[in-house]
C-alpha cells in the first residue's frame, strides 16, 4: 500500500520553533539575535545563504516584500490579536497610528511614527512567518551594513541603472551580481539611496514582544471578524451559503462584469500611461496573444484604479456592484481578512462574465432570481487561521452547501501559471493525512487555462511556514509523491471534519472526508517552483500572466456554483 504520511519535519526546524515559542512566552520584548543561529541552523530553502558572508539578496527581497516600508525605521515589533488586546498592555488605541501594509503580504500593521510596528495576527502562522522574516532581515541587513561601510566614498550616492559604471562597481563591492542589485534597485525605487544610507548608518537589533497569544485571544478576534459581517449583511446567518477562500477580486469581477463595460475608458488610460498592456492589447487584437480579453480587462482595471485612486470610477464600481448583490466587506479592529458577500438573486446576468454564461445566452441565468443561496468569499488567510475563520462560519450559518479553496501554492513538479488539484493533503498542523473527493477535475480548468497545465488527483502538503522547510524536507516530501506545498488546505479540511462528525478532529492519523454533506473543492494555482534555481517561494505578486490560472480556477468555481443552485431549485 502507497504511503500517504510523510515524514516529519527536520529536527533543525523543530528546534527553530520550540526556540521562538520559549522566548515568546517572555512578558517582555525578544531581541532577535537570539534566534540567529537556530535560524541559520535550519537550512531554511527561502534564506540559503544565511551563514554566508555575501548577503543572500532573494531572501531580503522575499522579506522585504512582506514586511511594511517603514520597516527600515523600526526597532521593536508588537504582536497582537486585536486593538483591544494591545491597549489592555499599555499601547493605548494603536489603530490612530498610521496604518501601513507590506506589498505582498496581507497583514494591518501600525506604526507610531517612530520606532515601534503593531500589527494584528490571527493565529500562530502569522508567527511562523513573521519572526522567520524579522530574522532573515536583520542577519542580511547586518551583512550589507559591513560591506557599505567600506565602500569607496561617493559610490552609492553615484550608483544608479543610469551608470553602468558605477552600478556594477557597487555589486561587486556588495559581493552580489548586479542582476540581484537591479532586483533590490526596483523594490527600494526612489528610496534607494536613503534605506541604503540607513542600512550603512547602524546595525540591526530588532525585538519583539507577543502581546498574549492565547487561543482564546484567537477566538475572540475572530469572533471581532466575524461581527462586522454579520452586522453589515445579517442576511449571511439565514441563508445558504457557498463558502469561498479565494482573493476579493476575481469573483466579484466576473459576477459583476464591471471592468467590462468601462473598456473604452481603461484603453485610453493603457494607450497613454501603459505601453507595455498597450502592446499586449495589440497582441490580443492580432490573435497574436491568446490570453483572454476579459481578464486584460480586469488587470487594466486594477492598473487604473491603483494609479488613479481619487477617481470616481472606484465608488462606481462599489455602486455597480452592490446594485447586484455584492458587497465588499473589509475587517475593522482585527486582521486583515476582507469578504464579499454576494447574493445570487440580485445578480444582473447581462453584465456576468460571458464566460459564464451558458450558450451566450443570458435567460439560461434567469433561474438565479428565484435563488435564496448566497456566495460568502473571503480573502485567502494565512496558514492556521482558515482553521480559525471556518469553524466560526459554520457555527453561525444556516446551511453550507459547498466550501471551495482557492490559493497560491509552490509546486515541484509544476511551472508558474499551471493550476493543482490535490485529492489528498498531508497537514503539518495536525499531522493528519486527509483524504476526499476533489469534485474539480483537469476537464473543469482547462478551457479557461490559455498558458499553464492542469494537474489533477495529486497530493499537497500543508506546511507551517514558507521559511520553515528546506531542501531535505522538500525532496523527502516529493519522494512520497506530495508535489503541492501550501499553507491553508489542511487546517480547512479539520475544520471540515468537525462540520460533519460529533468530535474535534483527530491528530496524525489518516482521515477519510469522502462523506462530506456539501460540494467540496480545493484548487491550488502555482505561484513558485522552489526547485527551480533563482526562484524562491514567492518571489513577488502575480502579474497579468499570473491571472490567467486565477481565472481559470474562478470560472470553473463559479460555473459550478451555478450548476448546483440550478439543481437545488429544480
Amino acid at each position: 500500500m502507497e504511503r500517504t504520511v510523510p515524514v516529519r519535519s527536520s529536527e533543525e526546524i523543530d528546534l527553530y520553533l520550540r526556540t521562538i515559542y520559549s522566548l515568546l512566552r517572555s512578558s517582555n520584548e525578544v531581541h532577535i539575535r537570539t534566534l540567529e543561529e537556530v535560524h541559520a541552523g535550519m537550512n531554511s530553502s527561502l534564506h540559503t545563504k544565511s551563514r554566508e558572508d555575501s548577503p543572500d539578496i532573494s531572501a531580503l527581497v522575499y522579506t522585504l516584500l512582506r514586511l511594511p516600508e517603514v520597516i527600515f525605521d523600526v526597532k521593536k515589533v508588537i504582536l497582537g490579536q486585536s486593538a483591544t488586546n494591545l491597549a489592555s498592555y499599555g499601547y493605548g488605541d494603536v489603530e490612530t497610528w498610521q496604518e501601513v501594509s507590506a506589498r505582498a503580504r496581507r497583514r494591518r500593521c501600525f506604526y507610531d511614527g517612530g520606532q515601534i510596528l503593531a500589527c494584528y495576527i490571527a493565529s500562530r502562522s502569522d508567527i511562523d512567518d513573521v519572526i522567520p522574516a524579522l530574522t532573515t532581515l536583520q542577519i542580511e541587513w547586518n551583512k550589507l551594513h559591513f560591506l557599505l561601510n567600506a565602500l569607496p566614498e561617493g559610490l552609492l550616492v553615484s550608483a544608479t541603472p543610469a551608470d553602468p559604471q558605477s552600478f556594477q562597481q557597487l555589486a561587486r563591492h556588495l559581493q552580489i551580481k548586479e542582476e540581484d542589485l537591479a532586483r533590490l534597485y526596483t523594490l527600494m525605487g526612489d528610496n534607494f539611496y536613503s534605506h541604503m544610507s540607513k542600512i550603512a548608518s547602524t546595525t540591526s537589533d530588532l525585538t519583539v514582544q507577543l502581546v498574549s497569544g492565547s487561543l482564546n485571544d484567537y477566538r475572540k478576534a475572530t469572533e471581532i471578524w466575524w461581527t462586522n459581517i454579520e452586522v453589515q449583511v445579517p442576511a449571511v446567518t439565514k441563508r445558504p451559503i457557498y463558502f469561498v477562500s479565494s482573493n476579493t477580486h476575481s469573483l466579484a469581477n466576473l459576477l459583476s462584469g464591471f471592468s467590462l463595460t468601462k473598456r473604452a475608458e481603461l484603453l485610453n488610460f493603457i494607450k497613454e500611461d501603459e505601453p507595455s498592456l498597450q502592446a499586449e492589447w495589440e497582441e490580443i487584437q492580432q490573435e497574436a496573444n491568446t490570453a483572454s480579453q476579459e481578464n486584460f480587462f480586469y488587470y487594466a482595471m486594477r492598473n487604473y484604479l491603483s494609479a488613479h485612486p481619487e477617481s470616481s470610477l472606484a465608488a462606481e464600481q462599489i455602486a455597480f456592484e452592490e446594485d447586484r448583490g455584492i458587497t465588499r466587506l473589509s475587517s475593522v479592529h482585527s486582521f486583515d481578512v476582507e469578504a464579499n458577500v454576494m447574493e445570487l438573486h440580485k445578480l444582473n446576468p447581462n453584465t456576468i462574465d460571458p464566460r459564464l454564461v451558458p450558450e451566450g445566452d443570458s435567460s439560461h441565468l434567469a433561474f438565479l432570481q428565484d435563488s435564496d443561496a448566497i456566495i460568502l468569499n473571503i480573502d485567502y488567510p494565512l496558514g492556521f487561521a482558515a482553521y480559525n475563520l471556518l469553524t466560526k462560519i459554520a457555527e453561525n450559518s444556516n446551511k453550507i452547501l459547498g466550501i471551495y479553496i482557492m490559493g497560491k501554492a509552490a509546486s515541484l513538479n509544476g511551472v508558474r501559471g499551471d493550476v493543482i488539484l490535490p485529492s489528498v493533503v498531508y497537514d503539518e498542523h495536525s499531522r493528519n493525512t486527509y483524504l476526499f473527493n476533489n469534485n474539480f477535475s483537469a476537464a473543469d480548468i482547462a478551457p479557461n487555462l490559455n498558458f499553464g497545465t492542469v494537474l489533477d488527483n495529486q497530493k499537497a502538503v500543508s506546511v507551517m511556514g514558507t521559511f520553515l522547510q528546506n531542501r531535505n524536507v522538500l525532496d523527502v516530501v516529493y519522494r512520497e509523491g506530495y508535489t503541492d506545498v501550501e499553507m491553508e488546505a489542511g487546517p480547512y479540511l479539520s475544520a471540515i471534519y468537525e462540520l460533519f462528525r460529533p468530535q474535534r478532529h483527530p491528530i496524525d492519523e489518516i482521515v477519510n472526508l469522502y462523506g462530506v454533506p456539501f460540494d467540496l473543492g480545493i484548487l491550488h494555482y502555482v505561484s513558485d517552483t522552489p526547485y527551480s534555481k533563482g526562484k524562491n517561494l514567492g518571489a513577488g505578486s502575480l502579474s497579468y500572466f499570473g491571472m490567467d490560472s486565477t481565472y481559470a480556477v474562478s470560472i470553473a468555481i463559479l460555473k459550478r456554483i451555478i450548476m448546483l443552485e440550478k439543481l437545488r431549485l429544480q
